[in-house]
């Protein structure tokens, strides 16, 4: 029985040796690789961590930012329809309003060379014309008034005819031109015109004076010549479409027809 457990115990003493000595060469096998092998597998972690942290800060700020984000879009679209209705009023024909007006400004222009004699200076001032009424001073470009298609669509189908919006808008545009170039003829000063439209700009003056049209910018019919506006048939619908609509009144003073632009109502 002694023999038996002595043989026990030195087997048991030789396992645990074996055990040791295994746990001995595993530790030593790679001492330098396996420290370096842990500390990339540190760094790559931290990392990870902080490309997550990064994450979640960002997925943050995109949710705080939703709410703007759609106060931006709504805002966006009431704008866009807006411009729609803009761009559903407006014709797509717009001359240049000041084409006209400086063609006529540059007739009535004396010449830079051409200037009084000393001796006539004080005799040309007396002559300079009355101070023009309060109503026609400091007045800018005559407005615009367009029609809207929903004026138009309003008129009976024998009173428009074959008119189109783009059509009446674009001689609204040679109306205002029009006025225009008369009220500049009519607020020049007599020493600036030139002989030949010294006598329009009087008579201009003189009709601007009556009760009907003081204050008001105005054009005489024979001052319908283009582009968009002509005395024929389509020119006379249009001054007739205007009329009804409330854009123009029309009044006699002396031979001439004076058209008066209005404002609707």
């Amino acid at each position: 029985m002694a023999g038996s457990s002595l043989d026990s115990l030195i087997s048991l003493l030789n396992t645990r040796v074996a055990d040791l000595q295994q746990l001995v060469i595993a530790r030593n096998m790679y001492p330098a690789s396996s420290v370096t092998d842990l500390s990339a597998v540190d760094v790559a972690l931290k990392a990870m961590e902080l490309q997550v942290q990064n994450i979640k800060d960002r997925l943050r700020e995109e949710t705080e930012a939703v709410p703007k984000a759609k106060k931006l879009i709504e805002a966006s679209l009431r704008q866009q329809k807006k411009l729609e209705s803009m761009s559903a009023h407006v014709p797509s024909y717009l001359p240049e309003r000041m084409t006209l007006i400086n063609q006529e400004t540059s007739k009535c222009r004396l010449p830079e060379t051409s200037k009084p004699e000393h001796g006539l200076r004080s005799l040309n001032l007396e002559e300079e014309p009355a101070v023009l009424p309060k109503e026609k001073k400091g007045r800018g470009s005559p407005p615009l008034w367009y029609i809207t298609s929903e004026e138009l669509d309003s008129l009976s189908s024998y009173m428009r005819g074959r008119l189109t919006l783009d059509k009446v808008n674009a001689a609204i545009n040679d109306m205002s031109a029009y006025a225009e170039a008369n009220a500049q003829l009519i607020t020049a000063p007599r020493k600036k015109l030139a002989e030949s439209m010294l006598d329009r700009a009087l008579e201009l003056r003189e009709i601007g004076g009556n009760e009907a049209v003081k204050g008001k910018y105005f054009f005489l019919e024979t001052d319908v010549k283009g582009p968009s506006l002509k005395l024929d048939n389509t020119g006379k619908a249009i001054l007739t479409v205007l009329r009804h609509l409330g854009r123009i009144s029309e009044t006699r003073i002396g031979h001439h027809r004076v058209i008066i632009l209005l404002k609707p109502q």
